[in-house]
């Protein structure tokens, strides 16, 4: 019982963690896309 608990949360964890590293990338790259568009802009 413990033992599929202990494995639940790391699988839980890891998801967890590959998420926030997902969006913090799409976070850079709108933001690279944003300062282009605003480059060209000027």
């Amino acid at each position: 019982m413990i033992r599929t608990m202990i494995v639940t949360f790391l699988l839980g964890s890891s998801f967890a963690l590959s998420a926030c590293n997902t969006v913090e990338g799409a976070g850079r790259d709108m933001k690279s896309a944003g300062s282009a568009i605003e480059n060209s802009a000027k």
